[in-house]
């Protein structure tokens, strides 16, 4: 290493030391400086966790049915919609029906199960005791292969009870904490909007979302649904192509086989909507696009503030210490070495903020796991790495006013003042 090289390190070393002599000797006011830097660098890489474990939630939720699910509903409009527009859909399409169900298992021949859905809320009942506003979902058996769906407990209904129409039942995990607590809810009997049906089975807990729980619902045979409720309305399809390959063969198929139902002509817009799920990704990214890059900006604003604080916090030191600076100067110490001093100083002060905001980060991580049960934040390294690198840069840009006004002061007029 050449005696140039060796000086500059030694003289690295000593700026170091310096600076955090310096913060120790006034933690307070170093507390007061790095706090802008602790927020904005906790809020970034809290909000960058929360957008990338609703991703890799929301990922996993949409995927249920796969790369080859898609979905047929009576209006396929996904995202922001005019209130306008959305009349005119309701007024122009008809509901899904049975009838066209029935069509399409019969003709269609790239998909591998095409499997009916419908819904409302109702009341649900155990002895003495009721849950208002659950979400009774009627299903077709294949329902349980096409959306993955997994029991905790007993098992799902099968075509056998479909058909002739059986008052049996699988419940989600709030129903049994609800009416069971702990004892097994197997062959028991719930009422659901007053009618009895034998629990069969108990799904899987789904947890909650902004603590709205995804497991308050019941799930009954559709033709069962049917008896009680009809089947006009609110019924929507659910289909698997024979491969992720065809996954366009088979909407184009579906498409074209409910245009011909319904006699569309060519030319006529669709009176129904189809849409995968990367569909439903691509609508959801957009709109995590848009948080993440409000979230920037509001913690752009916290970062340019917790470095006019810095700054203006530097400045103040540089004065305390003009006859100290006078000093070094007198016993040989550069311009470089003045401005290199407080630059060190003032990047230090926004790395230990940097560091106490990943921390806090970890915190809030925790705390929000203890309100929102299915998903968890995910702190990516980039995230982590992107705040160094704010923090570092901050504490450059706005310390270099001051570094830059002790390294030219005078070493006379630096001595003479006490």
């Amino acid at each position: 290493m050449s005696v140039a090289s060796r000086r500059q390190s030694a003289s690295f070393v000593e700026a170091a030391r310096v600076a955090l002599s310096s913060l120790w000797s006034s933690k307070l006011r170093s507390f007061l400086t790095l706090l802008g830097v602790i927020l904005a660098t906790a809020t970034l890489i809290a909000v960058m966790g929360v957008i990338h474990g609703m991703d890799v939630y929301i990922t996993q939720q949409v995927s249920d049915m796969g790369a080859s699910g898609f979905r047929v509903r009576r209006i396929g409009i996904l995202g922001q919609v005019e209130p306008k527009r959305l009349l005119e859909l309701l007024k122009k399409n008809p509901q899904l029906t049975k009838e066209e169900y029935e069509f399409l298992t019969s003709q269609a021949q790239y998909t591998s199960q095409i499997g009916m859905e419908t819904g409302r809320n109702v009341a649900v009942r155990f002895g003495n005791s009721e849950v208002k506003d659950v979400q009774l979902e009627g299903y077709t058996p294949n329902m349980a292969a096409i959306s993955n769906i997994q029991t905790d407990a007993g098992r799902f209904f099968v075509d056998g009870e479909n058909r002739r129409r059986a008052a049996v039942t699988v419940i989600g995990d709030d129903l049994r904490e609800k009416f069971f607590s702990g004892a097994d809810p197997l062959g028991k009997t719930i009422f659901l909007d007053a009618r009895p049906f034998e629990i069969i089975g108990v799904s899987k807990k789904l947890g909650s979302v902004f603590g709205q729980s995804r497991d308050n619902f019941a799930w009954i045979p559709i033709e069962m649904y049917f008896k009680m409720y009809g089947s006009r309305s609110g019924i929507g399809f659910n289909a698997i192509a024979l491969d992720p390959a065809l996954i366009h063969k088979a909407q184009d198929e579906i498409r074209m086989l409910l245009r011909a139902y319904r006699h569309l002509q060519p030319g006529e817009e669709d009176n129904f909507g189809i849409f995968a799920s990367d569909s439903l990704l691509d609508i959801w990214q957009q709109i995590t696009g848009v948080i993440a890059a409000t979230a920037v900006a509001i913690v752009s604003v916290f970062m340019v503030v917790g470095g006019v604080v810095i700054m203006n916090i530097m400045l103040a030191v540089v004065t305390e210490r003009t006859h100290e600076i006078g000093i070094r100067m007198a016993v040989g110490a550069r311009q470089e070495d003045i401005m290199q001093q407080f630059l060190i100083e003032s990047v230090l002060v926004c790395l230990l903020g940097g560091m106490i905001g990943i921390v806090c980060s970890c915190g809030i991580g925790k705390v929000f796991s203890l309100f929102v049960s299915s998903f968890a934040m995910q702190f990516s390294v980039m995230s982590i790495v992107s705040a160094f690198l704010c923090s570092t840069l901050i504490g450059v840009i706005f310390g270099f006013l001051p570094a830059r006004n002790a390294a030219r002061l005078d070493p006379i007029e630096a001595l003479a003042r006490e």
